[in-house]
């Protein structure tokens, strides 16, 4: 069905430990579900074929990543089209040198040339765009990123196990947390010992992100006057950073005594992520904080109680921003000066993917979606409290993946 070569299977399975699974759930052609998917949309969308080329897609549709194209059709058997590495062979694979071969390619293996091509219109460069257009000369061409967007949003039995297996790793590496603290630490000094615990665990490190202006390294840690600064990127909360080149973040302020530390990194412990934030406590906090943070639990226990499949994600959005405003927090919710017009994303190969949970959406979450939901709350003087979870959508409702301790964590609490 597709290539995979044994040494990145053997590697695969000692890094993730999960053979009970493997071969009953991966190669039970969990993939084909993947593809069946994508060609269902594509055929209703009236395209002929996709050509992928961005590695999120490319992995989604092959479990490997490489420099080249994926010639995936609405019928039929995808065609690799490799560039980099060199030297891998199979049924499905051919080596090139530009995208300019792949059409005269596709003749000889008596594949005709796509009448309606879609690209990924959102993702890659114009000027790849035109010259895969003037390449293949497709008499109509449409957008692959929606398509593939759209698909993944519904996730396979096999990518659930490697959601439990990221989410179960995030938390081993969080109960270590308050251990590193140390008095007189700033947010970066924190942040790096903690990203050293996530690699101890196995965290790949970097996490990918949908859309442009939206680069960060393994995740947030923010504290004190630093979680209410504003930032270009399209994140929950801001954070100033380290250097105007990316201004996210930890921005070396000095974690203080009665101070919360908000730590939001990505469980990219597999190549799907979870996503986890919780707050610690260096010191007692003011009890404005812990009031706070008790709102964006009792938000998580509503999720837990009302939502079913079929659940609207405005509605989710709506109700909490209400329950923000009865409580006296609708000025603290999700930012100060600039306040994120959504409570939660999807979750995938991608930190945030589809469906978002925001007033404007129109999505529904169905069954296999499995989504973040993060009420967060920015106190003046203070700093940033509230907690976010990875949520699986269920036959009869969502399952909480990640599984941890929910109050505000003390330095001693957890060590």
């Amino acid at each position: 069905m597709h290539f995979l070569s044994p040494l990145y299977l053997q590697n695969y399975r000692n890094n993730y430990n999960f053979a009970p699974y493997f071969n009953s759930i991966f190669m039970n052609n969990d993939l084909q579900i993947r593809w069946n998917s994508v060609q269902k949309l594509l055929a209703k969308a009236g395209s002929d074929a996709c050509l992928i080329a961005t590695d999120v897609n490319i992995y989604y549709l092959t479990e490997q990543v490489f420099m080249g194209f994926l010639y995936f059709p609405a019928e039929g058997k995808p065609v690799y089209f490799v560039q980099r590495p060199l030297g891998w062979e199979g049924e499905q694979i051919v080596s090139i040198r530009k995208p300019e071969d792949i059409p005269a390619l596709l003749h000889a293996r008596g594949i005709p040339l796509p009448e309606n091509l879609f690209l990924e219109e959102d993702q890659i460069a114009y000027s790849e765009l035109v010259r895969l257009k003037k390449a293949f000369n497709p008499a109509h061409t449409g957008n692959a990123s929606a398509i593939l967007r759209q698909a993944r949003m519904i996730k396979t039995p096999w990518e659930i196990e490697q959601f439990r297996i990221s989410a179960a790793k995030q938390a081993e590496a969080y109960r270590e947390i308050p251990a590193v603290y140390r008095e007189g630490m700033t947010d970066i000094e924190f942040q790096i010992e903690i990203e050293r615990i996530m690699r101890k665990h196995g965290s790949l490190g970097i996490f990918r992100v949908y859309g442009r202006n939206m680069n960060i390294f393994m995740g947030s840690v923010l504290t004190g006057n630093n979680a209410a600064q504003p930032s270009p990127f399209d994140f929950a909360l801001g954070g100033a950073g380290l250097h105007p080149s990316i201004p996210i973040g930890a921005s070396g302020e000095t974690i203080r005594d009665g101070t919360p530390v908000m730590v939001d990194m990505a469980g990219s412990f597999t190549a799907y992520l979870s996503d986890m934030t919780r707050v610690f406590a260096f010191g007692e906090l003011p009890a404005e904080a812990y009031r706070a943070h008790r709102l964006s639990m009792d938000m998580h226990s509503r999720l837990m109680e009302s939502v079913r499949p079929g659940t609207a994600c405005a509605e989710i959005y709506e109700w909490s921003i209400q329950m923000s405003e009865k409580e006296g927090f609708a000025a603290n919710f999700m930012g100060i000066t600039q306040q994120a017009k959504f409570v939660g994303h999807g979750v995938g190969l991608e930190i945030n993917e589809l469906p978002v949970l925001t007033g404007r959406s129109k999505d529904h979450l169905l069954p296999g979606m499995v989504f973040a939901y993060e009420p967060k709350f920015v106190l003046p003087g203070i700093g940033a409290v509230g907690n976010e979870d990875t949520y699986l959508v269920t036959d009869s409702g969502i399952e909480k993946l990640t599984v941890f301790e929910e109050d505000i964590i003390k330095q001693s609490a957890l060590s």
